[in-house]
């Protein structure tokens, strides 16, 4: 019986610990890049690196080992829901745009 009155309070925190409680307040979560079709339809084959980026802004991927790719990746999760994602990928000859991939969301969530 003493062993139980001690580890009585242990056991009730980690039941707790795990619980969700109904009612807690969840935020919305988003990451990356938001880039319009707006934004999108300003780009035009032929551009430089540094016209691309004045448009879209920075990427929030770079991969050193193949500087012809550019990503630009924007993560929306509405309170603790499913994860939405947007991706646009740029690809490069050198230094110069040559061409996109973009699967884009239907709407991007107003912040």
């Amino acid at each position: 019986m003493h062993l139980l009155t001690r580890l009585a309070p242990v056991l009730l925190l980690s039941l707790l610990a795990g619980c969700v409680f109904p009612g807690v307040y969840k935020i919305n979560v988003q990451q990356g890049n938001i880039i319009t079709e707006e934004e999108i339809s300003q780009l035009e084959e032929g551009m430089s690196r540094s016209q691309v980026h004045s448009v879209l802004g920075t990427p929030i991927m770079l991969n050193p080992a193949d500087t012809s790719v550019e990503y630009y990746i924007y993560t929306f999760q509405e309170a603790g829901g499913e994860i939405r994602e947007q991706r646009i990928v740029v690809h490069y000859d050198g230094d110069t745009f040559t061409h996109m991939e973009k699967d884009l969301l239907d709407e991007l969530p107003a912040y």
